[in-house]
């Protein structure tokens, strides 16, 4: 009950909408954070899955959309603070604050979209020589594996949103824009991993089920 009655004050201080009485009622119900932590990961993610097997636009561009965007906005903001620096004398001072952020935007993303792919670990020239029933197991590691680190990464990321919000910690050259909105990517991309991760599980024990292939060669760069 007393786990129940953490999670109760935490989501209360969430919509509360105040960073500082949120980050407090996490840090006085670690146990209930980690539960609360542990139930968005899998409940969520399973939310994101269903709404990418109803909306196959989203599920099929979104990460992609993400990673592309980034990149792109990282080279533009490089490109033209060297034309600034050595052509004009100066440059803005977030131009080496902001792609460092952008980057790590577009590499979690990135994270999710290859689990999606299977390009993580896959090891597959080994597990092909494996029985079935060794696959399957080993595929259901994996997933379980992927769940606990997305939940480890959601909850210990997310309290470091909630401390830089708390503390309105600015991005360095910056007047306005808070490092919180850019830290905040970092668990939404493990949520996005987390719901990746429940499609494979799904197709992997149906799959199994039906005597299809289970393990297929993946290729980096490549697309499901």
């Amino acid at each position: 009950m007393e786990v129940f009655g953490g999670m109760g004050e935490i989501i209360s201080a969430f919509f509360g909408n105040d960073a500082w009485m949120l980050g407090d009622a996490i840090r006085q119900n670690q146990t209930a954070g980690w539960s609360l932590g542990l139930l968005v990961t899998i409940l969520g993610g399973a939310l994101l899955a269903t709404i990418y097997r109803l909306v196959p636009f989203i599920e099929r561009y979104l990460e992609p959309t993400v990673m592309v965007v980034s990149y792109l906005a990282i080279g533009y903001i490089i490109f033209e603070g060297v034309l600034e620096r050595f052509y004009f004398d100066g440059q803005k001072p977030w131009s080496t604050t902001l792609p460092p952020f952008l980057f790590l935007i577009m590499t979690w993303v990135g994270c999710s979209y290859n689990v999606k792919l299977r390009t993580h670990l896959a090891f597959s020239e080994f597990r092909t020589a494996m029985p079935r029933t060794g696959q399957i197991a080993c595929l259901v590691l994996d997933a379980v594996l992927w769940i606990v680190f997305a939940w480890i990464v959601i909850v210990t990321t997310t309290q470091d949103t909630i401390a830089a919000a708390a503390n309105f910690r600015f991005m360095a050259g910056t007047d306005n824009v808070m490092q919180w909105w850019f830290l905040a990517s970092v668990p939404l991309a493990f949520l996005a991993l987390s719901a990746r991760v429940q499609e494979n599980l799904v197709k992997d024990l149906k799959n199994f089920r039906e005597g299809n292939t289970l393990i297929e060669q993946a290729v980096i760069g490549g697309d499901a």
